[in-house]
């Protein structure tokens, strides 16, 4: 199984303070990845080299199996799926829903005079479905809600077939309706024996689809534990990562965390 994502030895120094690493991780192919800690605990900076939108002071990192540093990013990026909120300051304020999603097919942002393909357009069409927004496809994308938004961005993060998708908080904001529906439609995508590799940020537990299979614990840049997302969210890693009590509740593949008084 080939490594979609390979961290050596990676460390981040920013004004003189290491705000990442040094840390050493892989994401295979045909895993979905979760990344949790306290904030500044140093999951956006991962986040965002693992979008080679920023490389790291020290180390080494893959992806895709190119080295950041030794290939064009902007021949990278179109193989990785993106969902995240610095996004959406590039999109112009009359785009519509279907070609917030359908540009995303040549990695570009704004649809003016090019022609797409059919193919295109009907792939566009059924991520909404999949995302369960078709209707919205034809209303301007800026006077969706929270939700509605970010189920539209995760389409077009999908639009492209990526090889890795990145997920910067897809759940947070959601009523607990919206939220429970985005996480079984999280379930179905990830049945599809083609589906990406997935690398997901959140900040609580109760926001993990069921899919996942590893998760990643960090605390002041460092990793506290890696691996089987069952094995690292335990009440003894999240006590440490967060730095009071905390326990820990498994029902199935969905978790829940209390602090203890």
């Amino acid at each position: 199984m080939g490594k979609v994502l390979d961290f050596q030895n990676v460390s981040v120094v920013r004004g003189g303070k290491t705000i990442l690493g040094p840390i050493s991780w892989s994401v295979n192919e045909g895993e979905r990845w979760v990344v949790l800690g306290a904030n500044g605990a140093g999951k956006t900076t991962l986040f965002t080299i693992a979008a080679t939108q920023m490389h790291p002071t020290a180390g080494s990192v893959s992806i895709l199996e190119k080295k950041l540093g030794a290939v064009d990013v902007f021949e990278l990026r179109p193989r990785i799926g993106l969902m995240g909120p610095s996004l959406l300051n590039y999109l112009p304020d009359d785009e519509k829903v279907i070609d917030v999603v359908l540009t995303a097919a040549y990695a570009i942002v704004g649809r003016w005079n090019e022609p797409y393909e059919l193919w295109d357009e009907s792939r566009a069409s059924a991520l909404l479905t999949t995302l369960g927004v078709r209707e919205l496809a034809s209303r301007y994308f800026f006077t969706l809600s929270d939700g509605e938004k970010k189920r539209t961005m995760i389409a077009r993060a999908l639009m492209a077939d990526p090889e890795l998708l990145l997920l910067d908080e897809p759940a947070s904001g959601l009523d607990l309706g919206g939220r429970e529906d985005l996480l079984k439609r999280f379930e179905i995508l990830a049945r599809d024996p083609n589906a990406p590799a997935t690398l997901m940020i959140t900040h609580h537990i109760e926001e993990i689809p069921a899919s996942s299979t590893h998760a990643l614990l960090l605390k002041d840049g460092k990793s506290v534990a890696s691996g089987p997302v069952s094995q690292v969210l335990t009440s003894e890693n999240l006590t440490l990562a967060y730095g009071m009590p905390i326990t820990v509740t498994q029902i199935g593949n969905r978790f829940s965390a209390n602090a203890i008084s």
